[in-house]
């Protein structure tokens, strides 16, 4: 662990991921990686930094490019600063075939952006993402930690004013 480590990284969030690899043999810490960089993004206001994933890599001692490779594999990871609010949408067959292409079109619309873009106020980043696994219930979208399914452009309408 180098010393701006422990600049980079405060406190509160060294203790978070000490707790969490207590759960792993003491020579697999590097399995704690994608928990330690849920960690550190959401105290980092939503995204990752270079200096950030770097201080992941040494704290866990990983190499700084397996801290980078799960970070670009991940979707939840988001690499540039995003909204407060994120919207995945899902774009997979089974919301596909159920108006998934609607969903987003309705989205950059209200929202006033393209996929992949972030609303002037800061309060929306609209993302398309390939499965979360609610296929029953098609066309849906996460926000947050929150499935939205079965979704019309009226209860969209519904879903973003309560968020404003």
């Amino acid at each position: 662990m180098t010393d701006t480590t422990n600049t980079i990284l405060s406190a509160k969030v060294r203790a978070e991921i000490d707790r969490w690899i207590q759960r792993y043999p003491a020579d697999q810490k590097r399995s704690g990686v994608m928990q330690a960089l849920m960690m550190v993004q959401e105290e980092n206001g939503g995204s990752l930094t270079e200096p950030l994933m770097d201080a992941v890599a040494d704290y866990l001692g990983m190499p700084k490019i397996a801290v980078y490779e799960v970070a670009t594999f991940y979707s939840m990871y988001n690499l540039k600063p995003v909204g407060r609010h994120v919207i995945d949408v899902c774009t997979n067959i089974s919301c596909m075939l159920s108006g998934s292409a609607e969903i987003v079109d309705h989205l950059k619309k209200c929202l006033k952006v393209d996929v992949n873009g972030t609303t002037e106020d800061g309060k929306f980043t609209l993302r398309t993402v390939e499965c979360l696994a609610a296929c029953a219930a098609a066309p849906m979208f996460q926000i947050g930690k929150k499935y939205y399914e079965n979704l019309t452009p009226e209860k969209i309408d519904d879903i973003l004013a309560k968020l404003e």
